[in-house]
């Protein structure tokens, strides 16, 4: 009786302290009052603050995720995400204040530690504190020396202050990191940056130690296109006019919607050498690849109008108009061609029609990452800074919606 009174004794013991325990699991004693940690994650400001995030109301999501922050007030990815979303608020200052209190709570892991140091240093870059964004992302480096995006942070700093030397040893480290699937990618920058060292070198001149930059980045990349436009210019330097016609000419053939970027060049060359028909010959290979190349219509139509031919010139105009209307360069070529002419009152009317419904503009592209609008190709994005991201943006004349057939059209009720 006794061993059975001592039993049931400590079995009443074990079943108060696992209801204890599991009290202690979901209630919290907060500012005087207890708190079911259960209902907290059960709160839907969460969910919401995430939806609103999501939706791109960032006031309404800040609002949901501090309430569901209060409840729960141990949950680091909360304020966290608080904090990213006031950095893109602008609100720089608050961000860096909640993710440097992060980095002060006990018993961080290092993966915790790494991804706060992670956001503050966005935080910092954000604010233009370059120096600090430098140390928040090597201190990233020093818990995870392979961190990617901590190397990539650093890179786009390096860029930003065109220190090319640092940002080309970072890319080779994430090209060594990268999976196959990224590779392209990684080498295809990393050209991009072998390309602005020998930029560097060329204002340094030294066209020799350029030309090995060109070369170098033209091995990662065949398809880089200011490469081959930079080697063909410091071949022209070293008076390597064959080798610099070789290199422009490549722009044609490994990208011939670039071609264009070529033609100055080219046609100042060949000119020099009394073999403007070469340079046709280029021109009509790349109107016969792609019709619709209306800029190798404008600069085939430039060529023949310094021979006198300027009905030719004219038509080769009107067919360029025809395929790219928006084109302020194609409308000037074509009134001063008018005006050579004579004022012909036919070509004036059949220009008066293509016309019609042209929107002018003088050369546009856009980003296609952040849609930030330039009036000439670049290379680099000045607002996202990725590389290789414009592409023309074209507007084509309104097209008349024709009606529908009698058939289609549903009978009136009676």
């Amino acid at each position: 009786m006794e061993s059975y009174a001592t039993f049931l004794a400590g079995l009443v013991a074990l079943l108060v302290g696992l209801a204890a325990g599991k009290a202690w699991e979901r209630y919290k004693l907060q500012e005087g009052r207890w708190i079911d940690r259960r209902r907290a994650r059960e709160s839907p400001h969460y969910i919401l603050g995430l939806n609103s995030m999501v939706a791109g109301q960032l006031d309404r999501a800040i609002g949901e995720l501090a309430e569901a922050a209060r409840l729960q007030p141990d949950a680091l990815e909360i304020e966290l995400i608080l904090g990213n979303l006031f950095r893109e608020k602008g609100q720089v200052g608050r961000a860096i204040t909640i993710h440097q209190q992060l980095l002060q709570r006990p018993k961080l892991t290092r993966l915790e530690h790494a991804y706060i140091l992670l956001c503050l240093g966005l935080d910092y870059k954000r604010g233009g504190f370059v120096d600090r964004a430098h140390e928040a992302f090597s201190e990233v480096l020093r818990f995870e020396p392979q961190n990617p995006y901590a190397l990539m942070n650093l890179q786009k700093l390096h860029e930003e202050q065109h220190q090319w030397q640092q940002a080309h040893e970072i890319r080779q480290r994430l090209v060594a990191l990268s999976g196959e699937a990224d590779q392209a990618r990684n080498r295809q920058i990393l050209a991009f940056i072998e390309n602005e060292l020998g930029r560097d070198q060329v204002k340094r001149g030294e066209p020799a130690a350029a030309v090995a930059h060109f070369d170098a980045a033209l091995d990662l990349d065949a398809r880089n296109v200011p490469a081959y436009l930079n080697l063909g210019d410091a071949r022209m330097a070293q008076g390597k006019t064959a080798e610099a016609a070789q290199a422009w000419e490549r722009v044609t053939e490994v990208a011939p919607e670039r071609a264009y970027l070529a033609f100055d060049r080219l046609e100042s060359l060949y000119r020099s050498q009394h073999a403007q028909d070469r340079f046709q010959a280029l021109c009509r290979r790349l109107i016969a690849a792609n019709p619709k190349d209306w800029r190798a219509h404008l600069a085939l139509a430039r060529s023949i109008t310094a021979e006198g031919r300027t009905a030719d010139a004219l038509e080769l105009l009107f067919e360029a108009l025809s395929h790219s209307p928006h084109a302020l360069t194609i409308h000037q070529d074509i009134w001063q061609a008018l005006v050579a002419s004579g004022l012909d009152p036919a070509r004036i009317s059949r220009y008066t029609e293509l016309t019609r419904q042209s929107v002018f503009y003088l050369d546009p592209h856009i980003c296609q990452r952040c849609h930030y609008r330039s009036t000439e190709l670049l290379w680099q994005c000045p607002h996202c800074h990725e590389w290789d991201t414009f592409v023309e943006d074209r507007i084509a004349p309104a097209q008349d919606v024709p009606p529908p057939d009698d058939a289609s059209v549903p009978a009136a009720p009676a």
